[in-house]
């Protein structure tokens, strides 16, 4: 498994050609689920855990690796299936989400493939159960393989307060958007309702949406009831970076090339994490970068941005 993650810096050229890479591994069974190798820091086998006194029930204990002490999260219990078993045969996958650093306990971990995003599918609408924790699906091999909302897991793992704690104007930032609406593009319902939640102190109209073909349908549709350009509707965007169809990098670009769109502020919002997001950011034209979740920014940048009109 040493060699699973080489080449790293490679990779990062795929980001912004509405590509990714998928890290396939299983859980308890025969399914098989995805997660985005920018998210994976390492792969190795699973060390020896120490459990920890009143700890979640999804966390099986913490690991001490290359000097820090990671929670191991066994994801198949998370997601509402079997413990999974002889932690000694299993691997832990290191990924970095919303600012922190976990370890996610699998049973065994396959091969990374390259695929488009419009190949990432979104969920079955009315899933329940342990489909619930899906954000996308997508085939491999004439396999179904579920990309699972890790965002939801790690929520109900350790809520994020959504509360803005810095003073804001919220005057200001009324009147700055008018009677226009902030549109907010995430695969994650969690995520979504996250940035919900913290905008809604500020008395601002929303509207939400799953994915980045969505967003670009529902700003090509409000610009054409426009005189000239969108923002006569619409004063800013909120967008995930990894969504199904159409990624965030790609729809910013998108949106730039438009002439109906480009005076769209666009704020990227996601648990990416990386040296390249800011170069990708400047590439595209978004006008600005954040890092899940910090309502205080998320809010500042959302006051900065639509002042800046």
């Amino acid at each position: 498994m040493a060699g699973i993650l080489d080449s790293v810096n490679q990779r990062t050229q795929l980001v912004g050609q509405n590509r990714l890479e998928l890290l396939l591994f299983k859980l308890v069974g025969r399914q098989r689920y995805g997660i985005n190798v920018f998210k994976v820091r390492e792969v190795l086998q699973c060390p020896p855990l120490t459990a920890i006194p009143k700890r979640n029930k999804y966390v099986r204990g913490i690991a001490h690796i290359r000097g820090q002490t990671i929670s191991v999260i066994d994801l198949s219990l998370a997601i509402g299936g079997k413990a999974i078993d002889n932690t000694k045969d299993c691997f832990i996958i290191i990924a970095e989400y919303n600012r922190s650093v976990q370890g996610f306990l699998v049973n065994s971990v396959e091969r990374i493939i390259n695929i488009n995003w419009e190949a990432i599918m979104p969920p079955p609408k009315g899933t329940t159960g342990k489909q619930s924790y899906l954000t996308a699906v997508t085939e491999i091999d004439k396999e179904l393989v579920e990309i699972l909302d890790v965002e939801k897991i790690l929520e109900e793992i350790s809520p994020s307060p959504t509360a803005i704690s810095t003073t804001l104007d919220t005057q200001s930032i009324t009147a700055d958007l008018g009677d226009r609406l902030i549109l907010i593009a995430d695969d994650s319902a969690v995520a979504r309702n996250q940035v919900k939640r913290a905008l809604e102190g500020l008395g601002v109209r929303m509207h939400l949406v799953n994915n980045g073909r969505e967003a670009l349908t529902y700003l090509q549709q409000v610009a054409k009831d426009c005189t000239e350009s969108v923002t006569e509707k619409v004063g800013l965007l909120i967008s995930d970076i990894e969504m199904p169809e159409i990624d965030g990098y790609t729809l910013t670009a998108e949106i730039k090339q438009d002439a109906r769109l480009k005076r769209l502020h666009v704020i990227l919002h996601t648990s990416l994490s990386g040296v390249f997001n800011q170069q990708m950011v400047q590439k595209v034209g978004a006008d600005d970068f954040i890092a899940k979740f910090n309502p205080d920014e998320l809010a500042e940048s959302v006051q900065k941005w639509l002042h800046a009109d």
